[in-house]
């Protein structure tokens, strides 16, 4: 019984392809235009944009040394922008960020698209 569980299992786990979260493809693909391949705010369409890309590598360094992953999420995602922010960034939230996992801080869980983690956790070990 047991070996049929198993090869069951086996040839489920063939069926079903996911792929990893990944921080940096998700950065190239979606970020380097303005942003630039080093997150420094050099890309090539950083010039058609009124208020330069911003150098994502000092985000850590301009909160006091502390990554501020949760601004850099609700950045991203489009949740919380004020007005200084530019129109050209698109809202990532508005579109598909791939499954969402569960974050846990401080006993509470909170669904997190896991391509938005991976790409926030890219940025911060960008952090110079």
């Amino acid at each position: 019984m047991r070996t049929i569980i198993i090869l069951g299992a086996v040839a489920l786990a063939g069926c079903v392809e996911v792929a990893e979260p990944d921080g940096q493809r998700t950065f190239v693909e979606n970020c380097a235009s303005c942003h630039g391949l080093d997150a420094k705010g050099s890309g090539p369409m950083s010039r058609n944009l009124i208020k330069m890309a911003p150098n994502l590598t000092t985000l850590a360094s301009r909160n006091g040394g502390v990554f501020p992953r949760d601004y850099v999420m609700s950045t991203i995602d489009g949740l919380d922008r004020g007005s200084h922010f530019s129109g050209a960034m698109p809202e990532f939230g508005a579109g598909d960020m791939g499954d969402t996992i569960i974050v846990e801080e401080n006993g509470i869980g909170t669904p997190v698209p896991a391509d938005l983690l991976a790409l926030t956790a890219y940025l911060e070990g960008l952090q110079g």
